[in-house]
């Protein structure tokens, strides 16, 4: 465990050595390409600052009108035959659209079933691996001007739910 977090203490020098390195060895003007990349990543999140802040607002209003437990009591129903505790449908809601909304919810379940518990397990696992499905594609797909999705938010919720699913099975396990 020492090694790893030894190993993690230099990781985040030794690649900002090799880009630096990398870029002298090609003899390329590291700076301005870094000044370059920082003034378009500056573009981007002007271009997409109005997507983020309607989505934090839109998740806000759900978790303060009670609407997201109403909905996860009715849902929970369901999938408390399949294993998947209905405390978690709330928390499985939000993980679509905030990361950061999510990890509010996932401290609640932490303080009330605590970390070691199976909900606790299965927050912990579900949370890793799934995605942000519609924050993920607004913004990738507003800064990319890309205007027609295809297949990407089916294939986004079967992943999430095949994430879903193998934390359940994961947490049943452990």
């Amino acid at each position: 465990m020492k090694f790893l977090i030894y190993i993690s203490d230099f990781i985040i020098p030794l690649i900002i050595f090799y880009v630096v390195g990398y870029g002298i060895l090609n003899k390329k003007n590291i700076y301005d390409d870094f000044v370059h990349g920082a003034a378009d990543g500056l573009k981007t999140v002007v271009g997409i600052l109005p997507t983020l802040v309607g989505l934090m607002v839109a998740v806000g209003i759900l978790r303060a009108s009670g609407l997201l437990e109403f909905i996860g009591n009715i849902i929970g129903q369901v999938t408390e035959y399949f294993a998947f505790p209905a405390q978690l449908v709330p928390l499985t809601i939000v993980k679509m659209f905030s990361s950061s909304a999510a990890t509010g919810l996932v401290l609640d379940i932490f303080k009330e079933y605590g970390t070691d518990s199976r909900i606790g397990l299965i927050t912990s696992i579900m949370m890793s691996c799934t995605e942000t499905i519609f924050y993920t594609i607004s913004i990738y797909y507003l800064s990319a001007k890309v205007k027609k999705t295809r297949y990407t938010l089916v294939g986004a919720l079967i992943t999430t739910l095949i994430g879903i699913i193998a934390s359940v099975i994961l947490a049943g396990v452990m």
